[in-house]
């Protein structure tokens, strides 16, 4: 597997966006990317139009830095496809202090509430009262204090946040995209003899 192939963390696509003169988080847009995956099937050459604009550079500087925004958009619809259910959203890991990581979770549930808010009222009216509740949690995560200390009892809260927000996510996705992933439901028949 190349690098390329690898799904990419954090810190990579924060040094790719400090290379195109950008010190925004990619939380943001990793955000974006999940949310319009779900409802709009975004494709590479949209996502790389997406990522640009919000670098506020016409292109990417070079074929290996498009070749890393292309790998993560592939690498979030294949996680949020997969049956395994192990979608994670593009957060800063434990190198960052416990602010830093609410910070880029209050970021992310930005940009993933931004496309939904874009699709309008009509949409959200097919959503289960699963997904209704989820997705109005998450609007509290948006403006949730992120100049916290670093403590065991902060850090499991914010486990928990992360948690809810990875799952709202892949509950829009599994709306979205019924049979995919294909998840065993504990409630359906058994059909083997």
């Amino acid at each position: 597997m190349s690098p390329i192939d690898e799904r990419s963390d954090f810190s990579t696509i924060a040094d790719l966006f400090l290379l195109h003169g950008s010190m925004q988080s990619p939380a943001f847009l990793d955000g974006r990317l999940c949310a319009a995956l779900a409802l709009h099937d975004l494709g590479g050459e949209a996502w790389l139009e997406t990522v640009c604009l919000g670098l506020g550079v016409e292109q990417p500087r070079d074929r290996d830095s498009a070749e890393t925004l292309l790998a993560w958009r592939r690498h979030t619809l294949a996680a949020l496809a997969d049956s395994a259910l192990d979608y994670e959203p593009l957060l800063p890991d434990e190198l960052y202090s416990l602010a830093e990581r609410a910070r880029g979770l209050s970021e992310w549930t930005q940009g993933f509430l931004e496309v939904i808010e874009e699709i309008g009222e009509t949409p959200r009216e097919r959503w289960s009262p699963a997904l209704v509740e989820a997705i109005e949690d998450l609007a509290t995560l948006a403006t949730m204090e992120t100049d916290i200390d670093d403590s065991a009892e902060n850090e499991n809260d914010l486990f928990a946040l992360t948690e809810h927000a990875r799952m709202a996510a892949m509950l829009l996705y599994t709306e979205q995209h019924p049979g995919r992933p294909q998840v065993e439901r504990p409630d359906a028949p058994d059909t083997r003899h």
